[in-house]
């Protein structure tokens, strides 16, 4: 779904075809020396190719001049001589061509990885805004299909079109070296077969591109009713879902459709014009055998030639339709390779250590767009070890704030201070680490308990991660499963409860040894026994570090030493939990509505 975050991924046309191949070429440059190897080999196994049909017409020519010299004088020795010339070279030809065809293989699978590797190194250094405008399904679509589509065409390609090549060229050769009228009789074929193949690239590209921007709507999709199955059942919308799905996945194989129709339709073309040459052959050589101009055996060879001449033709045709679905997966890839990385640190950025946690925000506007500006003019202080609480209601600007403090966004203008300094002034990795973060939508990952709550802190001890368990009030479920710490939590960790999930973040948290911590609906999942016992274990080990928490409850919030109320981008009410309920202005509406 084409948009403004580029969600369809390609144009209906690819920008740059050269300059993706070129791209491509680079890696396959890493393997210079085993697709140098695989050339030579694809020269000798074209070479026995070419020799095929000489030998053949050798065969035929001694034939042809015993039977001219009367039965009997047919020289069996020299024919089949040549005969088995014939077949070691077809033979021969294929053994290689076989090994070339292992060997690139191997190549495009090595490209594929290095794709994939750059890919995923570029998704970990792009922004968070790049997230949230693309999909994850296309996204998804890129590392994987795309990718694969790229790599089959190194595998099968790239020699079919460098071997095509050779044999077109070597059989032309060929057949004005025996007879050059023959060549005139099918000499019309060659530029038809070009300006028609030239044609049709110009209306295949496209539908290519069109093919894969579908995939990746498709994908993304799909990955979105995946992730939100369990809605989709409460509201009683599979029908509506599986309508919306049937209507991307009609516009998805129409795409494919439009595509494999018009592309199957070069070879048959081709193979056409390529039968009308022989045609003309076949008429030719029989004038000029009459007027003994040529021989049996040059007719033999010439007609062998032409149809190693042709048939390359005709693959090569098919092949530029593979080539131009390629090129538009390349592009898809390349595209995302080119997204601009998170902006470097300032020339002299420093490393931020031994944080105190004095955070102060100066007149920080900001908007996600630049025709509209989400918030405005935002002042707070948070002295060291002090709790802020940011409250709202939704869409005020409260995720926003956080998204600032933590540098996925910088403002667009005022500035942000830790510990007296604009924190632009540190490097965003070492600021980033001074925070921990535990976050309302939970992320755990495959591996082990011990792993998802160690996972911040490298070389972790068992004692420092079970201390956190303890404190998270996560210990004692950790115990009674199977294999305690060591039990694997599966994908998405849905082999465990979304509440066991919030407290394993908390853990997590609470091993981080940071000096500010930003809490975002971070007991949402709990009951509201464990809430009082995980808050109260919160406010004992951050005790000295600076806290900001995100919360809709407000009874979570009472204690915080500070509390911004936000709405509309705007700071309206600023203060204790006292103050605010005493002025009774919109904090104290907002509160007396969660319990009226």
């Amino acid at each position: 779904m084409p948009g403004p975050g580029d969600r369809g991924g390609v144009k209906a046309k690819p920008k740059d075809a050269k300059g993706a191949l070129r791209r491509i070429g680079r890696y396959l440059l890493r393997y210079r020396a085993a697709v140098l190897v695989l050339l030579g080999c694809a020269l000798l196994s074209n070479l026995g190719n070419l020799l095929g049909p000489r030998f053949a017409g050798r065969a035929i020519g001694e034939a042809e001049a015993g039977f001219r010299q009367g039965p009997g004088h047919v020289d069996m020795d020299a024919v089949l001589r040549y005969a088995l010339l014939m077949l070691l070279a077809y033979v021969g030809s294929n053994i290689l061509s076989f090994l070339v065809h292992i060997g690139m293989a191997r190549v495009g699978k090595r490209v594929a990885q290095n794709l994939r590797r750059d890919v995923f190194d570029k998704l970990m250094t792009l922004p968070v805004g790049y997230f949230d405008r693309n999909q994850a399904g296309d996204i998804i679509s890129r590392v994987s299909y795309d990718i694969d589509v790229v790599s089959t065409s190194l595998s099968t390609d790239v020699i079919q079109i460098l071997t095509s090549t050779i044999t077109v060229a070597g059989s032309f050769t060929m057949m004005c070296v025996i007879s050059p009228p023959l060549v005139l009789c099918m000499l019309f074929t060659i530029p038809v077969s070009i300006l028609f193949t030239r044609h049709m690239s110009k209306k295949t590209r496209p539908l290519y591109a069109k093919r894969s921007r579908a995939y990746g709507e498709m994908n993304g999709f799909a990955e979105e009713m995946f992730t939100g199955q369990k809605t989709i059942l409460a509201y009683a919308q599979e029908e509506e879902m599986s309508r919306r799905f049937s209507g991307i996945n009609r516009r998805a194989a129409e795409a494919f459709r439009d595509a494999a129709s018009m592309g199957m339709t070069m070879g048959p073309t081709i193979g056409m014009i390529s039968n009308f040459g022989l045609a003309s052959i076949g008429l030719g050589g029989a004038v000029l055998y009459l007027y003994r101009i040529v021989g049996l055996a040059q007719i033999s060879s010439f007609v062998l030639y032409s149809r190693k001449f042709s048939g390359p033709i005709t693959e090569i045709s098919n092949i530029i339709n593979e080539i131009f679905s390629a090129l538009a997966a390349a592009e898809r890839v390349f595209h995302l390779l080119d997204q601009p990385e998170e902006a470097r640190d300032l020339y002299g950025a420093e490393e931020l250590k031994d944080c105190r946690g004095h955070v102060e925000a100066k007149d920080v506007s900001f908007g996600y767009v630049p025709e509209k500006t989400v918030l405005h003019d935002l002042n707070l202080e948070a002295r060291p070890g002090q709790t802020v609480a940011i409250v709202g209601p939704t869409g005020a600007g409260k995720t926003t704030i956080i998204n600032l403090l933590m540098r996925f966004y910088d403002p667009g203008d005022g500035k942000i201070l830790v510990d007296g300094r604009d924190h632009l002034e540190y490097t965003r990795r070492s600021l980033r680490r001074s925070y921990a973060m535990v976050l309302q939508d939970t992320w755990v990952f495959c591996g082990t308990i011990f792993d998802n709550i160690a996972y911040g802190k490298e070389n972790a001890t068992m004692e420092e991660v079970v201390a956190a368990a303890k404190a998270a009030r996560i210990h004692n479920y950790i115990m009674r499963l199977p294999q305690g710490y060591n039990t694997v939590v599966s994908e998405d960790g849905s082999n465990i409860s979304k509440g066991q999930k919030q407290l394993l973040t908390i853990a997590r948290a609470m091993l981080y040894d940071t000096s500010m911590l930003i809490l975002d609906e971070a007991t949402s999942n709990v009951d509201t026994n464990t809430e009082r016992q995980v808050q109260k274990a919160i406010r004992s080990l951050m005790k000295d570090k600076t806290c900001f928490v995100i919360a809709h409850r407000l009874s979570t919030i009472r204690n915080a030493d500070q509390i911004l109320v936000v709405n509309d981008g705007d700071v309206v009410e600023q203060g204790t939990h006292e103050s605010l309920m005493l002025q009774k202005g919109f904090y104290y509406r907002l509160y007396a509505s969660q319990f009226q």
